[in-house]
């Protein structure tokens, strides 16, 4: 009830209490990192030589030969802490989209914010090269910049979900036509790089893409905390949250940077990958059952799909592995089409 939740988000009096976290919470929270673990060793032992759990665990423990120790920290672990980080990154950036535009629609795949970041580094790849870092400061810039014009453009009478996320719709197809343009004209090669990356995809991921994706991480982990109280607040709505203490004008923004911001930086190491960042908080809502954005659930929830597509996508087909982008693909669409079926029945 909107009761007892002004009750759990207001603070009380007295001496700072850190808020209880609910059991059910707390042991999904362990399953999903039990199983986004489990996930990340199989995924580590998979490929042209395969190595058992077991291997794979004494080899990161530093017990492995030399030639496992290659395999591991150089070829596969870097992949998968990709994996890991993206999801986790994406998962985080739905989650706060969703509780700014009150929509279960509202990620930044759908609003268009990917696909800005996605335009900023095709331009970055095509036009101007450069490295790992390059491309993700283009991306963040590209998501950066989309985010400012759909929100100033939803503006109007105060902005509302069902506006941000319709011009975000607008946007995003505007910024697919500019990025297929671009492809159209620039050299052959450079488009097959940048048309491989935009299907979303974790090969060849080393050591050059885990440090700037765990960098921009480290910076912006802490803001996300700092912000998970206003978040929280402005999901009783902006009359409530003011009442509360909270500056909606200035929070709402900051926390559109942030998750722009990661999504960007996500976008930039895997290219944009569909649906991680629109399922994973509904998923890890439903299982934990609590209110709140559920920040925490959704980062090891993107963390967990995204690991297990692309664990999925490299073993689907023995000839060789997809992208991860077009497994998360088949696997959202079916969770989309459920999800407006759900949604479509319980507001017959």
């Amino acid at each position: 009830m909107l009761r007892d939740r002004v009750a759990e988000s207001t603070p009380t009096a007295g001496p700072a209490r850190r808020p209880r976290v609910p059991r059910r919470a707390a042991i999904t929270w362990a399953i999903l990192a039990a199983l986004a673990l489990v996930v990340a060793v199989l995924a580590i032992g998979t490929g042209e030589y395969p190595l058992s759990p077991g291997e794979v665990v004494q080899t990161l423990l530093g017990h492995g030969t030399r030639g496992q120790v290659f395999i591991v920290e150089q070829l596969r672990l870097p992949r998968v802490l990709c994996a890991l980080l993206v999801g986790a990154a994406l998962g985080v950036a739905g989650g706060i989209f969703q509780t700014l535009t009150a929509n279960p629609l509202g990620s930044p795949d759908v609003i268009g914010f990917t696909w800005g970041a996605a335009a900023g580094a095709v331009l970055q790849i095509a036009l101007l090269g450069g490295g790992a870092f390059a491309i993700s400061g283009s991306a963040i810039l590209g998501g950066i910049v989309t985010a400012m014009v759909v929100y100033g453009l939803s503006l109007g009478r105060g902005p509302t979900g069902a506006r941000l996320i319709l011009i975000g719709i607008g946007i995003s197809a505007l910024l697919a036509a500019l990025t297929t343009f671009v492809l159209a004209r620039i050299d052959l090669s450079a488009a097959q790089g940048a048309r491989l990356w935009l299907t979303g995809s974790l090969n060849g991921r080393g050591w050059e893409f885990v440090v700037p994706l765990a960098v921009a991480l480290v910076v912006l982990g802490p803001l996300v905390v700092a912000l998970a109280r206003p978040l929280a607040m402005l999901e009783l709505g902006d009359d409530a949250a003011r009442g509360l203490g909270v500056s909606v004008d200035r929070i709402r923004p900051t926390l559109i940077v942030v998750a722009v911001a990661l999504s960007g930086v996500a976008t930039a190491t895997a290219g944009p990958v569909p649906f991680v960042a629109l399922a994973a908080p509904q998923l890890a809502r439903r299982l934990t059952r609590s209110s709140g954005p559920g920040l925490i659930g959704a980062a090891l929830m993107g963390a967990l799909l995204l690991a297990a597509s692309d664990l999925l996508a490299q073993r689907l087909l023995p000839s060789g592995g997809l992208p991860v982008g077009v497994m998360t693909g088949a696997l959202g669409g079916t969770y989309l089409i459920w999800l407006l079926h759900h949604e479509w029945r319980t507001t017959r």
